[in-house]
């Protein structure tokens, strides 16, 4: 008889072959059953609490992905990829889930009958390069000769991008306002130089772009009033210095002999404080800023010689300014000079609903812009600031990558045309598979129907005879329920979104069929942090 060999720790479970890759597919199914109904102006939105009650609203596929916390190994790769598609292009996050997971649900009929993954996923790879070498060859270039034509395609990439979105009503005022905070940037477009600030309170359209920085104003000590709120090219100083007295260290211990000797303590402390406000004063410097608090005594000082000063300035806002107006952000008075200063063409403090902001304009070192946004409740504003960032990501790429194709569905259903025109002049397996790929495209448009409560399979129809006839831009019109010529609509994206969720979807495709087997490690002697979690305590895929 056989010696029986264990290999593993006891209490490992393993699980092999096709039932455990069928299963890997079938949670990916579940993750995208969740997310389908967000795609397109029509999605729903959805609501999310964490564990510590908050509350989340967005139809953004990346958002949704975080906050769901998915355990399953095999699912968790769809998150990856809603990540690497909001890190590299902005949008297109629940475009990638959806694709990823109709390709897994094709090509599971032919895992069923037996067909080796392998040959299912070099299937896969060849359609999604040829369907990437269509793209490039159908989309439109750019001409960045006419800076008034380049801008209005611009706006209309952004407003693509906007028009799913909470704020879709306003997507042609918030697309413009995108496009301005891109095209203020140098040519590197640092995504970090756009800041966008919250204020509650009055209506979206009272949001409004400032060309430079804006931050609020912190907590500021009675004198502060008597300062001017105006500087026309004022000198700014940026500190990381405490300016006020400061309390005594616990349990220090001083031992004196004399009452005289204690002023001298005190006397000693208000000299090393008036001589940091005179050096400043000194400095040239009209603006003071730090990270640290500005005391009542500082503030009176500064308001007495026409100085203004901000004291516990966020960092974030601290090096965006030193960024924006130059200078440095010094940790000693001793250092401040020309050259440390930073300098701006404007500086204002105005009052923006219940809140006093900063401003300053006319950044002569680096280009930058503020956002700030209006409006009522606070989740509304954090989604409002989330498809901001995806629309701001959308222009950063079609300024970058100089093409665009027509959204709406219609690029899939060319590509799904093309493709499954290709598998006819092909035999074998992969001519089926192929062709399943080439159906899996179609997601797009027919979910988008079935968000907005169209008969999808009139509508399928209907592009399959537009795109058979040679109209390769004729996507779903979600206004008239009906098809169109989604470019003339001016419904464009950067092609750039189109590939690169076709492939991040077949990267997490072929790595989810890659895998032959699951094995799951016991659990150590840890608490169990989710309930009921299968996958806790580690594992190898």
């Amino acid at each position: 008889m056989q010696p029986q060999i264990i290999l593993l720790r006891e209490g490992t479970e393993s699980s092999q072959g096709k039932p455990q890759l069928i299963s890997n597919i079938n949670a990916c199914q579940a993750v995208v059953e969740a997310l389908r109904t967000t795609l397109g102006p029509r999605g729903m939105d959805k609501l999310i609490v964490s564990s510590n009650g908050k509350v989340t609203i967005s139809n953004d596929g990346a958002t949704i992905m975080k906050q769901l916390n998915i355990v399953h190994p095999a699912a968790k790769s769809l998150v990856d990829i809603a990540k690497s598609q909001d890190a590299e292009v902005g949008d297109g996050t629940t475009s990638v889930v959806l694709l990823a997971g109709e390709f897994l649900k094709q090509v599971k009929s032919f895992i069923e009958e037996g067909v080796h993954p392998r040959v299912i996923v070099k299937a896969l790879r060849k359609a999604v390069d040829l369907a990437i070498e269509r793209i490039k060859t159908l989309a439109v270039p750019v001409k960045h000769e006419d800076s008034a034509e380049h801008f209005a395609l611009l706006e209309k990439c952004a407003s693509t991008a906007l028009s799913s979105k909470l704020i879709h009503q306003q997507k042609h005022f918030f697309g413009k306002m995108a496009v301005d905070a891109v095209m203020i940037l140098d040519d590197l477009l640092p995504l970090d130089m756009i800041g966008i600030k919250k204020v509650t309170g009055g209506a979206l359209e009272d949001s409004f772009l400032v060309a430079g920085v804006a931050f609020k104003k912190t907590f500021s000590y009675a004198g502060f009033e008597m300062q001017p709120k105006k500087y026309d090219n004022p000198r700014i100083a940026m500190l990381n210095i405490e300016l006020e007295l400061k309390a005594e260290r616990d349990n220090a211990e001083i031992r004196l002999e004399k009452v005289e000797e204690y002023q001298k303590i005190i006397d000693a402390e208000w000299d090393i404080l008036y001589d940091k406000l005179e050096k400043i004063h000194k400095s040239g410097a009209q603006v003071v800023l730090s990270k640290l608090p500005i005391g009542d005594v500082a503030t009176q000082y500064f308001a007495d010689r026409d100085m203004f000063c901000a004291g516990r300035v966020v960092e974030e806002d601290l090096k965006r300014t030193m960024k924006a107006c130059g200078g440095a952000i010094l940790t000693t008075v001793a250092d401040l000079n020309e050259k440390t200063l930073g300098s701006c063409e404007h500086f204002e403090e105005r009052q923006v609903g219940g809140e006093r902001y900063n401003l300053f304009t006319g950044c002569s070192h680096a280009k930058t812009s503020t956002i700030i946004l209006r409006g009522g409740a606070q989740q509304f504003m954090d989604e409002t600031e989330r498809s901001l960032h995806d629309a701001i990501m959308i222009v950063r790429r079609a300024m970058k990558n100089d093409a665009v194709v027509a959204g709406g569905g219609a690029i899939e259903m060319e590509l799904s045309k093309y493709l499954r025109e290709y598998s006819r002049n092909i035999a074998g397996r992969e001519q089926l598979l192929i062709g399943a790929i080439a159906k899996a495209l179609e997601i797009i448009p027919r979910q988008l129907c079935d968000n907005a409560g169209f008969d999808a399979t009139n509508i399928l129809n209907k592009l399959r005879q537009r795109h058979a006839q040679g109209d390769c831009w004729y996507g779903v019109d979600i206004t008239k329920e009906d098809v169109e010529d989604n470019f003339k609509a001016c419904v464009w994206e950067p092609s750039v979104v189109k590939i690169n969720a076709l492939m991040a979807a077949t990267e997490a495709a072929c790595l989810i069929l890659s895998v032959d087997e699951t094995i799951k490690s016991p659990k150590s002697g840890g608490t169990d942090t989710s309930a009921n979690n299968p996958y806790v305590g580690g594992g190898m895929m």
